[in-house]
């Protein structure tokens, strides 16, 4: 078994398949916990459909919420300092029924 290089032994090996890669189009996050997981529900909503279907739902341990909530913040902080301000153009209407629960986006 050969040594790892120098640098190499907490580095992590991501596959990422082609089907994956292409991404899944969102534009309402609905947000839900429990004391021992927050819940993500990624929905696309689009114009003159009253229905929309959950295309992603991502588990997270509180742990990994707060770490991608402050991974998240970063990014937009870095994005906003090279193309300025992202402006929030469309009021979130909320509360919404989800499934018998309030979501927050």
């Amino acid at each position: 078994m050969s040594q790892p290089k120098e640098g190499q032994e907490n580095q992590l090996n991501i596959e990422l398949s082609e089907e994956m890669a292409e991404g899944t189009y969102s534009n309402l996050a609905i947000i839900n916990h429990s004391n021992s997981e927050f819940v993500i529900d990624f929905i696309a909503i689009l114009a003159g459909i009253p229905k929309a279907k959950v295309k992603s739902r991502i588990i997270l341990t509180p742990q990994h919420a707060k770490r991608l909530a402050n991974a998240l913040a970063e990014n937009v902080k870095k994005f906003e300092q090279v193309n300025g301000h992202i402006k929030d153009v469309e009021p979130v209407q909320l509360p919404m029924n989800f499934n018998g629960h309030i979501g927050q986006a």
